[in-house]
């Protein structure tokens, strides 16, 4: 985002660590609030969560200066969030035995996805910025399938 903030001069160069600390800011206190979400109605909490942060991609690549800040404070509230449920939803389905080993696959996934899907958007960058906004938009949808999946095994395997 701040490479096309710079490129596209959206935002002014000396404003975009500005943007990217507003994006801290929203991650940190959506995550307080959706934890507290999370506490109270589980892992369900995530799926309008993606709905929002899935408008990030199309702000902040095709609007001017206020919608990239919208779209940027979207981005840091799925990122807050996503970072701090993920990893209690872990929790909660894995037994207490295997949690070491569960974060571990999981951070490495995460890691390994994270990057591949860093450099693909950086290839659809120079091709298309439409494209990034498809793939990043398609991905997020993608994830919500199986979020409804975790809610489903969650809901079945409470007493």
């Amino acid at each position: 985002m701040t490479f096309h903030f710079q490129k596209a001069s959206t935002v002014p160069q000396s404003w975009i660590p500005v943007f990217y600390s507003v994006s801290m800011r929203v991650g940190g206190l959506g995550s307080l609030l959706f934890g507290r979400f999370f506490d109270r109605i589980g892992i369900k909490v995530l799926l309008p969560l993606t709905v929002l942060s899935m408008l990030s991609a199309p702000l902040v690549f095709l609007g001017g200066l206020k919608m990239a800040l919208v779209g940027s404070a979207l981005w840091g509230l799925g990122m807050g969030v996503h970072e701090s449920i993920i990893p209690a939803a872990v929790a909660m389905i894995v037994p207490a035995e295997r949690r070491p080993s569960a974060y571990g696959i999981f951070t490495a996934g995460y890691g390994v996805f994270w990057f591949a899907g860093s450099a693909l958007i950086g290839f659809l960058y120079g091709i298309s910025i439409p494209a990034v906004i498809v793939f990043s938009v398609g991905t997020e949808l993608a994830a919500l399938p199986f979020f409804l999946k975790a809610v489903r095994a969650l809901r079945a395997s409470q007493p």
